[in-house]
């Protein structure tokens, strides 16, 4: 963890929860071992979503649609989300999941390699919440730029990786060096970029708040 244990511990016990439907989802989830947003991240998104109060949103990464479903109930009411997922097995319970939540004219879910998929859209996004595979956040970002409009936001999750991108590159595991390079690029390449102002929080794994200027 990146943030004391105890700290997450007593913060989370202080949160409401959410609605029946999302609490069952996500014990369902975990039970499950499906990676789904920490307590912590969600109370973060509810606060962002009354902020910002997006009428359009773009998710990258859907799982089961925990997230998908979580930001429709927090967002405004003609919230708009389209959301991608490629990985086959969950993309019929994501789909089952917004029907039986009743958010089926709400969502649109698409379904392929988010590279190529972001290809295909026009936007733009008030919101991208970007939650997929970690070392193609570097690629997927020209095209998230192209969708979000002066003042839109870009939200990128699990972007400290446990704590790995302070260690050296010899202390990673051979098999996370990849996503340890590419992510360090994703993290500077937010903080440099001429078009965003953006904030690292040490909040769950790590999560970027950014604002295209």
């Amino acid at each position: 963890m990146i943030v004391d244990e105890r700290m997450v511990t007593y913060i989370n016990s202080l949160d409401r929860g959410n609605t029946p439907f999302l609490n069952e989802l996500e014990r369902k989830a975990r039970e499950d071992r499906v990676p789904i947003i920490r307590r912590e991240m969600q109370s973060f998104l509810k606060v962002l979503l009354q902020i910002k109060r997006p009428r359009l949103i773009l998710e990258v990464g859907t799982a089961v649609g925990f997230s998908t479903l979580l930001m429709s109930e927090y967002a405004p009411a003609k919230c708009e989300i389209t959301t991608i997922e490629n990985y086959e097995k969950r993309i019929p319970i994501a789909r089952e999941n917004f029907k039986r939540a009743g958010r089926e004219e709400q969502i649109t879910l698409l379904c392929g390699d988010a590279g190529q998929v972001l290809k295909t859209l026009e936007g733009p996004f008030d919101l991208i919440f970007m939650d997929a595979a970690k070392a193609q956040y570097i690629h997927f970002l020209p095209e998230v730029l192209r969708l979000l409009p002066s003042g839109g936001i870009l939200v990128s999750d699990n972007v400290l990786q446990d704590g790995d991108l302070i260690e050296s590159h010899f202390a990673v595991e051979r098999r996370n060096r990849t996503i340890y390079k590419r992510m360090r690029e994703y993290l500077y390449v937010l903080k440099n970029h001429e078009e965003l102002e953006t904030s690292i929080l040490p909040l769950g794994d790590g999560v970027t708040l950014s604002i295209k200027k």
